[in-house]
């Protein structure tokens, strides 16, 4: 609809409304955090919730008018899974810029439940935000490093069941846990770096893919692998999004049954390491072949 003005003014108008968005939204979800907060029952708390992913997924319909006001941005979704907010998923996905979190959310926010973020437990503790993440539902982990663990060794296995108690509210809410595989972003440097074997992607770093699952038990039904290429010489930056830089985009999302090569004692038990592994890198080697025929599709 403004898609008409400078693309400067666009970006700052975009980037405004984007603040002004989280501050409204931020507020209704810190009364209901401090509610939750001070009247710890546990039913209580899971009337609450609902309320607070309704919040933050308004916060995302929003963002997405916001788009759809400032930008010439098609988003195509090329959707293969049976998706519900009743369900309970892993989400993975590539990852090339910022910009991944809004595409994400725009595509499937509505389809599956809100999603949500592994942190580490420090973050608990993070003025205000800590609260907002902890009322949320985002699960918690404690994670020992091998030389603290070396140290300690009557801490060996802690971490994982510390993390699996601070997920068993899961069992009665749906959630959508999301995880980028690579760890970090995708740039040249990097690639070049790490060696990867793939053309447009960073090696899969299976640990936390495994941490999750074995953290999350039996309750999630499949893994939902999205594939996000974006229609431009390179990944755009979040100013360049806001600014009408990138036009369209392109969005594959299938579901990967939890079988048992995702199952299994992943730090222990070194046969089941290189299944969960080689699994990993097949479903790579898949989405790297998927991008490529996107990325031929665009020059045609």
């Amino acid at each position: 609809m403004l898609s008409f003005l400078p693309g400067f003014v666009r970006g700052v108008l975009s980037m405004l409304g984007y603040i002004i968005n989280t501050i409204v939204w931020f507020i209704p979800i810190m009364l209901l955090a401090v509610i939750k907060l001070i009247i710890p029952l546990a039913g209580w708390r899971r009337l609450l919730s609902p309320a607070l992913d309704w919040c933050a997924a308004s916060w995302i319909r929003i963002n997405t008018l916001l788009q759809k006001l400032f930008l010439k941005f098609e988003m195509q979704l090329d959707n293969e899974a049976e998706l519900s907010t009743k369900t309970r998923y892993l989400v993975i996905a590539n990852h090339q810029s910022w910009v991944d979190i809004l595409v994400l959310q725009r595509a499937l926010n509505g389809r599956i439940p809100f999603l949500k973020f592994f942190l580490k437990k420090e973050l608990l503790y993070v003025p205000l935000l800590g609260l907002v993440w902890w009322a949320l539902d985002f699960p918690f982990m404690q994670r020992y490093s091998k030389s603290f663990i070396k140290k300690n060794p009557h801490l060996a296995g802690k971490d994982l069941e510390t993390t699996r108690k601070a997920c068993e509210k899961f069992k009665a809410l749906p959630v959508s846990i999301m995880n980028f595989v690579e760890g970090t972003r995708i740039t040249p440097a990097k690639h070049s770096r790490q060696k990867s074997p793939y053309q447009h992607l960073l090696k899969p770093k299976a640990g936390g893919i495994a941490f999750v699952l074995s953290s999350m038990g039996d309750q999630l039904q499949s893994i939902l692998d999205v594939t996000i290429s974006y229609d431009a010489e390179r990944p755009p930056t979040m100013w360049e999004f806001c600014c009408g830089k990138l036009e369209k985009c392109s969005v594959h999302v299938r579901a990967i049954a939890i079988d048992d090569d995702f199952k299994g004692d992943y730090t222990g038990d070194s046969a089941q390491r290189v299944i969960f592994q080689r699994r990993m890198n097949e479903i790579w080697a898949e989405k790297d072949q998927r991008l490529s025929q996107l990325a031929s599709n665009k020059l045609n």
